[in-house]
């Protein structure tokens, strides 16, 4: 009877450390669920994004095509919120949540704030529920970002990955 329990005790150790070992072994997930705080101005704002890898490709004009819609990070729609009204690029906004799209360009880039927050992808995208549109700049950056990021800087935001970075001003 000892043995039998000894065996069934020595049994599951065995089946918990290999669980735990191949949990482990699987590592980061390919775009991990990221979110982006920060405050301009009284208004409190929250970006949810997937942050993908470059791993070694070619993104802007490649895997994302320029001058066309993307749904700005990996798997869901990435959502922008705002606690209260703010300005975009110096247009009106009102408080709320919003998926968040980009057309990129080389020089220039379309930030979209689309009043339906739950999308996946761009898949489902329509035009005439976007709440704003507005130009910014965009370019190159001298540094390698391997994974997407969302930064809140004191005057906006901005979204920077591999050499590209897009920002937009937030009153």
């Amino acid at each position: 009877m000892k043995q039998s329990i000894f065996k069934k005790i020595g049994l599951m150790a065995v089946l918990i450390t290999s669980v735990s070992l191949f949990a482990n072994a699987q590592g980061e997930k390919p775009s991990p669920a990221k979110t982006a705080k920060g405050e301009i101005n009284g208004a409190k704002i929250t970006i949810n994004y997937s942050s993908p890898a470059v791993k070694g490709r070619t993104i802007w004009g490649d895997l994302v095509p320029m001058g066309e819609i993307w749904r700005a990070g990996a798997n869901d729609a990435t959502t922008i919120e705002f606690s209260k009204n703010v300005k975009v690029q110096g247009k009106e906004l009102p408080a709320g949540k919003y998926s968040f799209f980009v057309i990129p360009g080389e020089t220039e880039s379309t930030f979209i704030f689309n009043k339906v927050a739950k999308q996946w992808g761009a898949y489902t995208y329509d035009e005439s529920e976007d709440a704003l549109r507005v130009t910014v700049p965009s370019g190159q950056t001298s540094s390698l970002e391997e994974r997407l990021v969302y930064e809140i800087t004191k005057t906006g935001f901005e979204i920077r990955w591999e050499y590209g970075r897009a920002a937009a001003s937030i009153e």
